[in-house]
């Protein structure tokens, strides 16, 4: 199904540009107000964002659209995305939305949107909604006396404080850590920092001063190198860098070093194998998670089922095939014993506790496996070409897949939310990963130049 909208991830784009303006939010509001509003209750919608200044702007609209269709909206401020899933949930509401464009930098903007159940909603519903926006909805809005209200809600943020401290086991205590945690100046910057103090860590926060213009500038886990240096500058134990709306989580051990999506996965598999709380005898995750993640689990009697990009796909995979653990390689850790969707903030805190458990560095306990030489490179290309069907990039993708053999992987994707060709190889040879990779990103350079 071809869609105008919806990518893997929401709705995106550019701020005030199409499909992030007014005019379309408005609409979405409208769409999805119609679809959810069933029975004779007051229906309710509550919804987040994240320190964009562009939030403003889309809130208003989609209030607009909301309480046109007859749906009272509780405005919940800044909060992270996962903490809008878990209150639509708490709330009893009929659908959550969460205004944010995740790592990506302030000028884009988008529009994530929940089920009753706390999850993302299905293709056949966005679909169903891009048919609504591309409608005249004139004849199916709320009567004078039925329009929705609106409402600033205070308290909510406790409320996900709570809850995510509640997810470490009980009687485990933080202190005697030293943790620094950067918030991206996005939508965890008070909620994070809060739940680690509480937990009795020594916390040192950074980029949690936002302006509206600087989420996800030079912070945050896809740019960590200010994280590094404070960790090893205040010789702390750990550091945990969150993205714009906190769904995904990079962490920093006490050498300064990265611990990517792939390793939090095998930290978490390992322990939860021990423990019993795993529910299948694997885990779920893209095609872009390292072969080495796969070799690691099939060491340990565990298997890994691959997904699409995108953490929807993996949560899909999860809930049709029983498994309680997966995630991406970026971050996206989703733990669906505690949550819906990926939270960032509770996967470090599950991170945490066997750290605790295991009375090891970071260093140690985050380093499961060797990763297999991997190589990701992107090539920006014009909107509405196609340089996938090119017959040299076709060709040369076909020459790539025989170079690198069995023994490698190669994935060649459009980005859901950008422009470009992402290109992904991976072998025991790094040099042959390199090659392959820059003879693809060459040959689709030439054809979208």
């Amino acid at each position: 199904m071809t869609r105008s909208y919806f990518g893997t991830d929401g709705i995106r784009g550019q701020a005030n540009r199409w499909p992030i303006t007014p005019e379309v939010a408005m609409k979405v509001g409208m769409a999805v107000g119609v679809i959810f509003r069933n029975g004779g209750h007051r229906h309710r919608v509550v919804l987040g964002k994240d320190t964009r200044l562009s939030g403003y702007m889309i809130e208003t609209a989609l209030v607009a659209g909301f309480t046109s269709a007859g749906m009272d909206v509780f405005q919940l401020g800044p909060i992270p995305t996962p903490a809008v899933a878990m209150l639509t949930r708490s709330l009893r509401a009929d659908i959550g939305v969460m205004i944010s464009a995740s790592h990506n930098a302030f000028v884009d903007n988008g529009i994530k949107i929940f089920g009753p159940d706390g999850f993302k909603l299905s293709d056949e519903v966005e679909g169903e909604i891009e048919r609504l926006i591309e409608s005249d909805l004139s004849g199916r809005l709320a009567a004078p006396a039925d329009l929705g209200r609106a409402k600033r809600v205070d308290g909510v943020r406790d409320r996900y404080v709570e809850y995510a401290k509640r997810t470490l086991p009980r009687n485990m205590s933080l202190e005697g850590l030293r943790i620094v945690v950067d918030c991206a100046n996005g939508a965890a910057y008070r909620t994070a920092p809060e739940v680690l103090w509480e937990l009795g860590a020594e916390v040192f926060s950074i980029g949690v001063e936002p302006d509206g213009l600087n989420i996800n500038k030079d912070c945050g886990s896809t740019s960590i190198g200010a994280l590094c240096e404070k960790v090893r500058e205040l010789r702390a134990d750990i550091g945990i860098a969150l993205d714009g709306d906190a769904d995904r989580v990079i962490l920093v051990d006490e050498k300064g070093e990265a611990v990517d999506g792939d390793q939090l996965m095998a930290v978490v598999a390992e322990s939860w194998k021990e423990s019993g709380q795993l529910a299948q005898p694997g885990i779920v995750a893209t095609v872009m998670s390292n072969l080495g993640l796969e070799r690691h689990l099939s060491d340990i009697g565990l298997t890994l089922a691959r997904t699409k990009v995108g953490d929807r796909h993996v949560v899909e995979h999860m809930r049709q095939h029983g498994f309680n653990l997966g995630g991406e390689q970026s971050g996206h850790i989703i733990l669906s014993d505690f949550s819906t969707t990926g939270d960032g903030l509770v996967a470090a805190l599950q991170v945490l506790a066997v750290v605790r458990q295991q009375n090891k560095p970071v260093s140690e306990v985050c380093r499961r496996f060797e990763p297999v030489p991997q190589v990701l490179k992107n090539v920006r290309f014009a909107g509405g070409a196609s340089p996938l069907d090119s017959e040299s990039v076709v060709t040369s993708i076909e020459a790539a897949k025989g170079r690198l053999g069995a023994g490698g992987r190669l994935v060649i994707r459009p980005s859901g939310t950008e422009p470009l060709i992402r290109v992904m190889a991976e072998g025991d040879d790094v040099d042959l990963v390199n090659a392959v990779v820059d003879d693809i990103c060459a040959a689709l350079t030439r054809v979208a130049a």
